[in-house]
């Protein structure tokens, strides 16, 4: 019973080289995630203004594109260890930036000088390239290291890892910087993202195994083209285009926490935690994956699922304001506990939700995509996953501005469910995705 239930180990057991690549990468991840709370929580410290926070992911957003295509080319072209050694060097030498200038600018702060923002959003624009790259090249190694029945339970384990770094990243960065100071979470994030290395190190050399084209123009083309003749897999980067750029609740929460619920930093590390324990119950409770054929209709229902929870969400900030029960307390005995307690259910839900539709949207893309289409595959993939995100936060950012702290999740889950029963319906290509017979 406990095997059928619970997340499929056998992935760890048959390849080594996996598992060490699985373990340095949740390892890594969980300063990852710290330095991605602790951004927003600097600049909103910094500026007072949830669009600044928002613009993050904006400024980020067209460099991010350009490095998923570019290294989704790059992944295809060349040795995939090598890209991934590379970006990951890359990554963790934008995060020593972002420690020394935390440092310096809190040094300013304390001597009652003003510090830039401008430093910051730099610095994680790099980080965000690098990380694209990494997660293109990472995600294209899988299948050459697993045969392709234990891709979906890979998948399942890779969501258990995302779910611990959501979990442990951002409640650690909420505790240190509400305690010690912000600066040090980004250190922490340093010293984690060393991890990373291990995995890389005892991978062996993956080259092309057919003939590819060198990154450039053609090569672009190519990826493009197959991706036109390629219903099932366009139609699960739409889908989660929509669900990310309508439901992304991140950048509000640092709001949220200073003017609605109260708690302030704390509340914001709580509630993005309580996103990170659904998805990783969900992953925990994934046995369930081997016995699932029709991938597209379990895509389907849990991004439909998603924007019930985000609307959830919208509706507790809404009635919270509407109530008049908002806290400004920046300590967790001012909190109402009510919003809060509703607030992480609607978050959990989401995070339970959207690794579901993950597991299944990576599974499809990585068994339907022959070898030598994988990494420009993954590349728009990363783009999808990572870019989407970031059109989300200057969607939340500016619709919080025009209408208020409720609407952008209120409004984005009728959104989400809406498009998607469109997009998705019985007839589409994707609803007939059988695992058994995989087309792209």
């Amino acid at each position: 019973m406990a095997r059928q239930i619970l997340v499929d180990l056998t992935p760890l057991r048959v390849s080594p080289k996996f598992a060490r690549l699985w373990v340095g990468n949740a390892i890594g991840g969980i300063g990852a995630q710290m330095t991605i709370v602790a951004v927003g929580l600097q600049i909103f410290d910094m500026t007072g203004d949830t669009f600044m926070v928002g613009l993050v992911g904006g400024v980020a957003l067209v460099p991010m594109i350009i490095a998923g295509l570019w290294g989704g080319m790059l992944v295809d072209a060349f040795d995939r260890k090598a890209v991934l050694m590379t970006s990951a060097i890359t990554g963790w030498v934008s995060v020593l930036g972002l420690v020394a200038l935390s440092f310096h600018d809190q040094a300013l702060i304390d001597a009652g000088d003003r510090a830039e923002v401008w430093p910051f959003y730099v610095l994680t624009t790099i980080n965000s390239v690098a990380a694209t790259i990494s997660g293109t090249a990472r995600s294209a190694i899988v299948p050459r290291l697993l045969p392709p029945e234990l891709v979906p339970r890979a998948s399942a384990l890779n969501g258990m890892a995302f779910g611990t770094m959501l979990t442990v990243g951002p409640a650690l960065a909420g505790v240190i910087a509400g305690t010690i100071g912000l600066p040090w979470a980004f250190l922490v994030d340093a010293i984690l993202f060393s991890a990373a290395f291990m995995g890389i190190v005892v991978l062996p050399k993956l080259r092309p195994i057919d003939t590819v084209s060198r990154p450039g123009w053609t090569s672009l083309v190519e990826g493009l083209r197959f991706l036109r003749f390629a219903p099932n897999i366009r139609t699960s980067f739409i889908v989660d285009i929509i669900a990310m750029s309508f439901g992304r609740p991140y950048a509000l929460l640092p709001a949220v926490g200073a003017v609605v619920i109260g708690g302030a930093e704390i509340t914001v590390g709580l509630l993005t935690a309580a996103g990170a324990i659904g998805t990783l119950l969900a992953s925990l409770l994934s046995g369930y994956v081997k016995s699932v054929r029709m991938h597209g209709v379990a895509i389907r229902c849990a991004i439909m699922v998603y924007g019930g929870f985000v609307g959830m969400f919208g509706a507790v900030i809404l009635v919270t304001q509407w109530l008049g029960a908002t806290s400004t307390s920046s300590t967790l005995t001012g909190v109402n506990w009510i919003a809060f307690a509703l607030a992480a259910v609607a978050m959990a839900g989401m995070g339970a939700s959207d690794d579901v539709s993950a597991i299944f949207r990576s599974s499809m893309m990585l068994v339907a995509t022959p070898d030598s289409m994988r990494g420009r595959m993954q590349g728009v993939f990363t783009v999808v996953v990572t870019g989407g995100p970031r059109v989300g936060d200057m969607y939340v950012g500016i619709l919080a501005a025009w209408l208020g702290l409720w609407s952008p999740m209120l409004l984005g889950g009728i959104l989400i469910v809406g498009l998607v029963a469109v997009i998705a319906r019985n007839g589409s290509s994707i609803s007939r995705y059988d695992v058994d017979h995989p087309l792209p």
